[in-house]
């Protein structure tokens, strides 16, 4: 099923349920051999999943060599060569077999996105990932990159904190991509979320906001957080490679113009420096960005 009640919920208020419909259609469980091939090109992953301990919700990165990531089935993508940092967050969930993960493979140079959902599972070489949901989404609101380089630089000891210091306000607020990882009763996310720098405004060290800009009409993010407020945020330094990642609840606002805006409360901070060896290009800003006020 591509929809739960919390997504038709905000498909019926919106009056997006006919569009959704429409769109929900390209939704599938395999695999096909082009997603396949654009797959094995990417040298990074994104992972949204709840740890199974405490249940606090995570969006994590994952970089390797291209290939790292690949199908190994119809229905089936595996990881290898590319796992986890030490004392990134995530870490148990992908110990744990049978853990819902949401994952999206975002390609800067060409504006494309695929999101994969499903099971996780250990392998002997990393995990692997049985869908359940494959599909693309549209380049809108993604900030062009045209090349990377790979950086010798070790990975530096994460530091853990229950709210955002002053630097890493400036660092969120300064931002032209994030990712929003959020669950289900049965099933995770991960999604994208781009704009001109400052489109994420911090009004304290544990409140943060953004406004939700039009898309695809399916409403998976925010129909996740109609059934469970538990979301994990992910900012990354696209040139030093700095990680910073968020855990708390997340809340949608509804105005009486139709405009909405996400709300965050933080509940913990984790940022890890040099934590991808990739260094992009500056980004050229999508033309589908909104003027900011």
């Amino acid at each position: 099923m591509t929809y739960h009640r919390g997504s038709r919920a905000v498909q019926e208020r919106v009056g997006v349920r006919e569009v959704a419909d429409h769109v929900g259609r390209s939704v599938g469980q395999g695999i096909r051999p082009v997603a396949a091939a654009f797959l094995e090109l990417q040298p990074m992953l994104v992972l949204g999943a709840a740890d199974p301990v405490g249940g606090a919700v995570w969006a994590s990165l994952l970089t390797g060599e291209p290939g790292f990531v690949r199908a190994t089935g119809v229905r089936q993508i595996s990881v290898t060569g590319g796992g986890l940092r030490e004392g990134d967050p995530l870490a148990r969930a992908l110990a744990t077999p049978g853990t819902s993960v949401g994952t999206i493979a975002l390609d800067p140079r060409t504006r494309r996105r695929m999101r994969l959902n499903g099971r996780a599972r250990p392998t002997p070489r990393g995990f692997a990932v049985e869908a359940d949901q494959v599909f693309s989404n549209c380049p809108k609101y993604l900030q062009k990159r045209e090349s990377y380089e790979k950086a010798e630089r070790p990975p530096g000891t994460p530091r853990r904190s229950a709210e955002l210091s002053p630097g890493q306000r400036r660092f969120v607020e300064s931002a032209d991509t994030f990712f929003l990882a959020t669950v289900h009763a049965h099933g995770a996310d991960a999604s994208h979320r781009g704009g001109n720098p400052g489109f994420v405004h911090v009004t304290s060290p544990n409140e943060l906001h953004w406004r939700d800009y039009p898309g695809n009409s399916m409403f998976l993010t925010l129909g996740n957080l109609e059934t469970d407020p538990r979301a994990g945020l992910l900012f990354l330094d696209w040139a030093a490679g700095t990680v910073l990642q968020l855990t708390g609840t997340a809340r949608t606002e509804y105005a009486a113009d139709g405009e909405r805006t996400v709300g965050f409360t933080v509940t913990e901070v984790v940022q890890t420096p040099a934590a991808s060896p990739i260094c992009w290009s500056p980004p050229e800003y999508s033309p589908a960005n909104p003027s900011l006020p």
